[in-house]
């Protein structure tokens, strides 16, 4: 990917991000998207990306879009990796593989590692319905 290409992704992820955290438009952002971050397999380096998700019983998976454009998700191969993700205004740690599927799509599976009141859409200490 060219400077330029990499500008604009920076600008539109950096858009995504702070759409969260709009007061107007943040509950409506965070039903579809959230924040992963993770350290990258051979650069050792913390990132942190926004993407679109679909909960699950267990945790959430990650649909990725031509995969070819992307390379996060390439750290969760084989046998996957740790990460969190945002959700519920908490950091859900996980266990994440991704496998593609086709030219066209990718998918990185997210279990969460915090037990079962993470799954059931709680947190620990956390009060319901608050």
């Amino acid at each position: 990917m060219n400077h330029a290409a990499r500008a604009i992704v920076h600008h539109v992820n950096s858009c995504a991000v702070a759409l969260q955290d709009s007061p107007r438009l943040g509950p409506l952002v965070r039903r579809r998207m959230t924040v992963v971050s993770y350290v990258g397999r051979r650069s050792g380096r913390a990132f942190s990306t926004p993407v679109a998700y679909v909960r699950t019983p267990d945790g959430v998976r990650i649909n990725v879009a031509i995969p070819d454009t992307k390379r996060w998700w390439r750290n969760f191969t084989g046998a996957g990796g740790p990460l969190t993700v945002r959700l519920d205004g908490f950091d859900r740690p996980g266990h994440a593989t991704a496998v593609r599927l086709n030219d066209r799509r990718a998918v990185v599976t997210v279990r969460f590692t915090g037990g079962r009141d993470d799954v059931a859409g709680g947190w620990p200490g956390r009060i319901r319905g608050s």
